[in-house]
């Protein structure tokens, strides 16, 4: 008897916990395949673009809006969807935002005309801004912050930044064994799935009283969209044409005015004080510089690959598989390196291998081949990648108050859409003119290799050396501006498992 009841409390004690553990990590699964299935469709389409244009008949300006229009909404949006959760319940608009991704994915699958798939597009990306906050707010809010944190974030960042390039892989596998529509109807049962799962393992958060604010959401989607739009428009008509500029006077006057909103609204869905901290700020900035390199570098990189190495969509895909396994496997070392280094040590030395790899980009010609070309600036990337983002996404979310948590894990989410978005208008104005110019001005190399690559390629090397500027901005805002020191937890792992999550 004696021994019976020393054993049953011990029992007890670690019981408890490892529940608790199998829990988050199921309701963590469970959430991180929403956020991979919302990722993924940032890129998917990538591989499938000439397909969709030849079946839609889009012409060749319009079809970066097959991109952007899923960004534009999904970044626009997100701030309104992270306050959304905090009012009406984090697990409610999470499965509500599936939902809507999920029957949007099915119309654009199905879709007949080039007007019909962008609309489906952009209310794909309304669904992923309602479903993506609930991601990292439950990160936050059940992973204290220290080593399990960065643990969670991990696999967040391999999810995120992964599943950018696994998009490309799975794009061409479906455009090439099936057709463009899967890359959307591939959406549909694995939405269902998680619905189903959402519904029994995700906490509900408890409501924050609360309103919208529906002008600062209007004001930053349409200020964002018109000033992405002066861009792609200067790229074709030029920086006098009225359209760009009356498209950049509307962005300066809407932006300016969700600056005012923001600033006077009792309730705002970006709250100003967010940026108050130096080094949160800087963390937003040194992400919106780094995905709009990466976003275009996506971009361009699978046309190269298929117009002039001539790969397949299926071969095109998978020569984007050394950037993901790179990434994946440097992420999985990144709480170790943090835990050992210190954030901004890490960040450093992680864009420093991607700014080499893009600078080297910018040296492509059309008889550039893929292990010589190509394969070293992937691994490069991805590596680079890997190691930033953990420490970057640390530096995003240290300190935000809790009744914040909504509005500031939707801000990551926010600076990376928008950064994508932004980027590659950026870049596509950067082709658009090298491009024109490389057209009225010969350009030096062999005579036997067709003139319109030379004029292509030589219009892709502009575009990258721009994106290896803003990774070099990045460093930059990153070494000057971050002030960052590592976290200790205050209790142990151990015992940090049985803390309430605050759902």
């Amino acid at each position: 008897m004696p021994t019976s009841s020393i054993t049953q409390p011990a029992a007890t004690t670690f019981t408890r916990p490892s529940r608790r553990r199998d829990r988050r990590g199921i309701t963590l699964i469970t959430v991180l395949c929403a956020q991979l299935m919302i990722v993924i469709d940032l890129t998917v389409v990538n591989i499938a673009l000439p397909s969709i244009a030849r079946s839609l008949d889009f012409s060749a300006p319009s079809l970066a809006w097959v991109l952007n229009a899923y960004s534009l909404t999904f970044g626009g949006l997100l701030l309104l969807g992270g306050r959304a959760g905090d009012i009406l319940g984090r697990r409610r608009m999470f499965v509500a935002g599936i939902a809507v991704f999920t029957a949007a994915s099915l119309a654009g699958g199905i879709a007949t005309s080039a007007a019909w798939l962008l609309v489906a597009r952009a209310v794909q990306g309304v669904g992923g801004a309602i479903a993506s906050p609930a991601v990292l707010a439950t990160i936050v809010s059940g992973f204290p912050e220290g080593r399990e944190r960065t643990r969670a974030l991990s696999i967040f960042t391999a999810v995120m930044m992964g599943g950018a390039s696994l998009g490309l892989v799975l794009g061409g596998m479906m455009t090439e064994w099936a057709s463009w529509r899967w890359v959307f109807f591939i959406n549909v049962p694995i939405g269902i799935a998680v619905i189903l799962a959402a519904r029994r393992v995700l906490p509900e958060s408890a409501r924050q009283p609360g309103r919208f604010d529906i002008v600062g959401a209007l004001t930053s989607t349409a200020g964002m969209s018109a000033l992405v739009y002066a861009f792609i428009r200067a790229a074709s008509s030029g920086w006098a044409d009225r359209l760009t500029l009356g498209a950049f006077a509307a962005a300066a006057a809407l932006l300016a005015a969700f600056v005012l909103t923001e600033a006077h609204s009792p309730q705002p869905i970006t709250p100003l004080r967010l940026f108050a901290d130096r080094s949160r700020s800087a963390s937003y900035v040194a992400r919106l510089l780094l995905v709009a390199g990466m976003f275009g570098m996506f971009f361009f990189l699978t046309q190269y690959i298929q117009e002039i190495l001539g790969f397949s969509p299926l071969q095109a895909g998978l020569a984007f598989v050394p950037l993901t396994g790179a990434l994946f496997a440097v992420s999985r070392l990144a709480p170790r390196l943090v835990a050992r280094f210190g954030p901004k040590p890490l960040m450093v030395a992680g864009l420093l291998p991607v700014v080499a790899g893009m600078t080297w980009l910018t040296r492509i010609s059309p008889t550039t081949d893929y292990v010589h070309g190509i394969l070293g600036p992937m691994l490069l990337l991805g590596s680079g990648m890997g190691v930033t983002f953990v420490p970057l996404t640390m530096a995003s979310l240290a300190s935000v108050r809790p009744e914040d948590a909504g509005a500031g894990s939707s801000m990551v989410n926010v600076t990376q859409q928008v950064g994508g978005a932004l980027g590659l208008a950026i870049l596509v104005n950067v082709f658009g003119r090298a491009d024109n110019a490389a057209t009225r001005h010969p350009l030096p190399g062999s005579g036997s290799v067709p003139r319109v690559h030379q004029i292509l390629t030589h219009a892709m090397a502009n575009s990258f050396g721009t994106a290896a500027i803003f990774d070099l901005c990045a460093l930059l805002v990153i070494v000057l501006a971050i002030r960052m020191k590592l976290t200790t937890p205050a209790v142990s792992p151990v015992a940090s498992v049985g803390q309430p999550t605050g759902d």
